[in-house]
C-alpha cells in the first residue's frame, strides 16, 4: 500500500517534471498566435482588430484604436548552487480605447472572438460615456500619420525562448561557482530576466501596426564577509544593465569571467576608507549617473506630472507650470543637452511606433543648459500648442504613448533621455580622472531618495574610487551625493565624448494608478561635476 508520504512525493516529482517538459517543449519555440516570421499580423488578428473598430465606432465613438498584445516574461534566479526561482508567465488578450465627446474610454478582454472585441469595444464607449461627468477638458488628438502596413522588430538575434531553462540555469550557476572562489565572498545571487513583447494595434485612422519587443537582463550580487565576522560589503546586483536585446546579449557580457571582476570588488570594499564628509568633484560613471538622470530629469519633465495629474501617486514636478519654464530655466550649462527618443538602438523604450500609432521622433529635453520641452502624446501635445507654434515647432506628439499590457490603457510614459556627450573632444573616463584633483569616481546604483518634486535628492553608488592628483588611489565606502536639481546640473563641468557613452536602465518604471511598469534607458557618457555636497551615510552620532 503506497502511504500519503509516499503518495506526494512521487506525484511532486512528477508534476516537477511535467512542468519541466511544458518548458522544453515552449524552449523550442511555438508559432506566435499574433505575428508571423516576418513580424507581419494573423489575417484572424487583422480581423478581431477592425471589428472591435467597427463596433466602436458604431456605438458612437469619434475615434477608437484596438491593441492585441501576448506578453511573456520569465524570471530565473540563483543563490550559490541553489534554484531560488523558476517563473514563466505569459498571457495574451485585446484593449479597446476610445473617445466619445472628447472623453476617454477602456476597456479589455480575453475572449479574442469577434464578439468578445465587440462587446469590449461597447464597453468602452459606455464608459467614455459616462466619464463625461469628470471630464476637466476636452481631449483633443494631435495629427500625426498613418501607417498602414507597418512592423518593426527590436535588435535581438537569439530569442530568449529558444534556450532551455537548465542551459540558463547552468549559466547562472557558472557564474556563482566562480565568484565563491575568491576569498570572503560568502554569498552570491544571480537572476536571469526576459521579457517579449508581441504587439498588433489598429485605429480608426488606418493605421495597422505590428511589433516584436524583447528585452533581457542579467543580475549578480557577491557578498563578501570579512575574516572576523564583523563586516559585509555588496556588489550587485545590477552589475550589468539591461537592453532591448535577446540571449545573445547575455552570452556577450560573460558572466562567468566577470563573476570574478564583481566579487574582488566587493571583497575590496571591506578594507575601505571612509569618505571624509565636504565638498568634492564628482565623476559619475553611466551605470550611476543614468539613475539620477531618470529621477531627477526624466521624471519631472512628463507632462502629466508637471501638470498635476499624477499627484496622487507619483509627485508632481518642480518643472512647472509650462508657461514659466519652458525656454527660461536654466538646467545646466550651455554645454549641456539632454535628449528624449525611443529609436536609440538597444534601449530599453526603444519602439518602432508607440501605443498612440505614432513614430517617435527624438526632441531636446534640455537644450543649451536651458529646459526646452517636456515627454508628450498625441493628447498632450496640443496642451502645448502656444509653445510649439511661438518657436515654429510642429504640433505632434513625441511617441511616448505605452501601456503596459493588452488590459492596461495607454498614457504617457518615459522615453529613453540622454545625455549628448561631447562632440568635438572624445574624452574617456581616464581623462576626466587624469583632470581632477580631488575627486570621486562613483560606479553603479545604489539607495537612493528624492522628494515628490524632484527637487531634492540623495544618491549613492555600489563602488566608489578615491581621485587624488588625477590618479585612483583606491576605494571608499559610505558615500553618497545630496543635491537641489537645478543646482546639481549647473554644476556639470566635464563631458565623456562618443566612445564613453553607455546605456543604463531598468525593467521597473512605476507610474499611474492602477499601476503601470515601464522599461527605460538612459545613456550618457562619464561627466564630472563640480564641488558637490557629499555624507558619509554610515556615521553615527
Amino acid at each position: 500500500m503506497t502511504s500519503r508520504r509516499d503518495f506526494l512525493a512521487t506525484t511532486g516529482l512528477a508534476a516537477s517534471a511535467l512542468a519541466l517538459t511544458a518548458r522544453r517543449v515552449d524552449a523550442t519555440g511555438t508559432r506566435s498566435p499574433i505575428l508571423n516570421e516576418r513580424t507581419e499580423p494573423d489575417p484572424q488578428v487583422k480581423v478581431l482588430l477592425l471589428e472591435a473598430l467597427t463596433a466602436a465606432k458604431l456605438a458612437g465613438a469619434s475615434w477608437a484604436d484596438a491593441r492585441i498584445q501576448r506578453q511573456r516574461r520569465q524570471n530565473l534566479g540563483t543563490r550559490e548552487q541553489q534554484v531560488t526561482q523558476v517563473s514563466d508567465t505569459d498571457t495574451i488578450g485585446c484593449g479597446v480605447r476610445v473617445l466619445v465627446d472628447g472623453t476617454w474610454g477602456f476597456s479589455a478582454t480575453r475572449s479574442l472572438t469577434k464578439d468578445g472585441v465587440a462587446r469590449a469595444a461597447k464597453q468602452a464607449v459606455a464608459l467614455a460615456k459616462a466619464n463625461r461627468v469628470a471630464r476637466d477638458r476636452l481631449v483633443r488628438l494631435a495629427p500625426t500619420d498613418v501607417h498602414p502596413n507597418a512592423t518593426w522588430k527590436s535588435s535581438y538575434t537569439i530569442d530568449p525562448w529558444s534556450i532551455a531553462v537548465e542551459d540558463k540555469v547552468a549559466l547562472l550557476m557558472a557564474a556563482n561557482a566562480e565568484a565563491m572562489k575568491v576569498k570572503n565572498i560568502r554569498f552570491v545571487n544571480s537572476n536571469l530576466s526576459f521579457v517579449k513583447e508581441e504587439r498588433s494595434y489598429a485605429n480608426s485612422e488606418g493605421s495597422m501596426i505590428t511589433q516584436d519587443v524583447v528585452r533581457s537582463w542579467v543580475t549578480m550580487s557577491c557578498t563578501a564577509v570579512s575574516d572576523d565576522r564583523t563586516e559585509t560589503a555588496t556588489r550587485g546586483p545590477e552589475v550589468v544593465q539591461p537592453m532591448g536585446r535577446g540571449w545573445e546579449y547575455v552570452l556577450e557580457n560573460d558572466i562567468v569571467k566577470n563573476a570574478t571582476v564583481w566579487a574582488e570588488q566587493a571583497r575590496e570594499k571591506l578594507t575601505a576608507r571612509p569618505v571624509d564628509v565636504g565638498r568634492w568633484d564628482l565623476i559619475l560613471h553611466p551605470s550611476q549617473l543614468f539613475l539620477t538622470i531618470h529621477e531627477s530629469i526624466a521624471h519631472p519633465t512628463e507632462l502629466d506630472r508637471a501638470m498635476g495629474y499624477e499627484a496622487n501617486y507619483a509627485g508632481t514636478s518642480f518643472i512647472a507650470p509650462p508657461n514659466d519654464v519652458l525656454g527660461k530655466l536654466r538646467l545646466g550649462p550651455d554645454h549641456l543637452t539632454i535628449r528624449g527618443d525611443r529609436s536609440e538602438p538597444n534601449a530599453l523604450a526603444t519602439i518602432g511606433y508607440d501605443d498612440d500609432g505614432v513614430k517617435p521622433e527624438t526632441f531636446d529635453i534640455v537644450k543649451n543648459g536651458i529646459f526646452w520641452d517636456y515627454q508628450t502624446t498625441r493628447e498632450q501635445a496640443e496642451w502645448l500648442r502656444p509653445w510649439y507654434e511661438k518657436n515654429n515647432m510642429p504640433v505632434r506628439s513625441h511617441g511616448c504613448s505605452y501601456a503596459q499590457s493588452w488590459g492596461d490603457v495607454a498614457f504617457q510614459r518615459m522615453p529613453n533621455v540622454s545625455i549628448v556627450p561631447d562632440q568635438k573632444v572624445d574624452r574617456s573616463l581616464n581623462d576626466i580622472v587624469s583632470a581632477t584633483d580631488k575627486g570621486i569616481v562613483m560606479i553603479g546604483r545604489s539607495s537612493y531618495s528624492i522628494d515628490q518634486q524632484r527637487y531634492n535628492a540623495q544618491f549613492g553608488a555600489q563602488v566608489c574610487y578615491e581621485v587624488k592628483s588625477g590618479t585612483i588611489v583606491g576605494q571608499l565606502k559610505d558615500v553618497a551625493y545630496v543635491m537641489r536639481t537645478p543646482d546639481f546640473w549647473n554644476a556639470v563641468d566635464l563631458l565623456g565624448g562618443k566612445s564613453s557613452y553607455e546605456l543604463g536602465g531598468t525593467f521597473n518604471d512605476g507610474k499611474g494608478q492602477p499601476g503601470q511598469s515601464n522599461a527605460v534607458s538612459h545613456g550618457c557618457p562619464p561627466v564630472r561635476f563640480k564641488n558637490i555636497n557629499v555624507i558619509n551615510t554610515g556615521r553615527t552620532l
